[in-house]
């Protein structure tokens, strides 16, 4: 088939790569966001499916919105069979929608219907799901709600962030991606609903939502921290400044520690939650790089009953 894929992140440039590797089918051009200010220069930088796609000396669209006319007219001229969707971040029109003969085909990195929105992989962790996955499904105009035509599953382990996950998950989910393709394009492959029970919705996760809560149990603690790693960062404050919380694992036997309650030993930083402690291993003071929460702790001097948190 010719394909239009559209993606932005780092995170669909191994779905890209699994089409350009096929052998299969033709990608004619990437659609993807518009270069957007990075650095503390601020200067434009192309989007990593954009560069990836310049490396390959594929068309690159970056229309500001997805309705603008020029780049709906150059869909046509291009007339894509399908067009595979990796986090492009943008919602695309009915006009869109309809220019490809099969749609177009999202990868998503969840067990649909479960999960559905822009953070499913944020929310499984910080839900405590033992399970995940990704999906491939038929975009319609709902959000995340189209019919399914494939997935894989993965564990998530007990010290996964969301981005070590992600990693995972975009290279089990290229993989199935092409497939789906292959699916497509040989007719042995047909789109299911999505069933009516089950569904869950996964928001972006906001600067708000990654604050930590110390009254709550160690456990939902720890999955916030992994949850919210690297973007965009638990955090909680200490002497009124924000500090954020890299890397955090549970104590199950320390329980003598009120909630946001500090002790620092000699090599170890101990917080208490509403349930037991957890030990901060690695934090970040704003402005400056991550750093070992002992090595943090014998600068700052902790005092007895300071706490974190306010």
């Amino acid at each position: 088939m010719k394909l239009v894929f559209a993606g932005t992140p780092e995170v669909a440039v191994p779905a890209l790569d699994a089409l350009l590797a096929s052998g299969r089918h033709e990608v004619a051009a990437v659609v993807t966001r518009p270069d957007a200010p990075a650095g503390r220069g601020r200067r434009l930088v192309a989007s990593p499916v954009a560069e990836r796609a310049e490396e390959a000396g594929i068309e690159v669209l970056k229309p500001s919105k997805p309705r603008d006319a020029e780049f709906l007219e150059r869909l046509r001229e291009i007339a894509p069979d399908c067009c595979p969707v990796v986090a492009y971040g943008a919602l695309l029109p009915r006009a869109a929608l309809d220019i490809p003969a099969h749609g177009w085909v999202n990868l998503h990195f969840s067990l649909l219907p479960a999960w559905r929105g822009a953070a499913p992989v944020q929310h499984a962790i910080m839900a405590g799901d033992e399970i995940t996955g990704a999906s491939t499904f038929l975009i319609e105009e709902g959000l995340d709600s189209g019919p399914v035509y494939g997935t894989v599953t993965e564990e998530i382990r007990p010290t996964d962030t969301s981005g070590d996950l992600l990693t995972r998950l975009a290279f089990a989910g290229s993989g199935l991606l092409a497939a789906t393709m292959d699916g497509i394009e040989d007719g042995t492959l047909k789109a299911v609903p999505q069933p009516a029970e089950g569904i869950t919705l996964a928001p972006k996760i906001t600067v708000e939502d990654a604050q930590v809560d110390w009254a709550a149990p160690a456990l939902r603690v720890d999955r916030v921290v992994r949850g919210c790693t690297p973007a965009p960062g638990a955090w909680t404050t200490f002497r009124g400044e924000r500090l954020k919380l890299v890397q955090v694992t549970p104590v199950p036997g320390r329980t003598d520690l009120a909630p946001g309650r500090l002790a620092a030993g000699k090599n170890s930083v101990h917080v208490g939650t509403g349930s037991y402690a957890v030990e901060l291993l690695w934090v970040q003071v704003q402005g400056k790089k991550p750093m070992r929460a002992a090595d943090w702790a014998r600068g700052v001097r902790i005092a007895d009953g300071e706490t974190l948190g306010g």
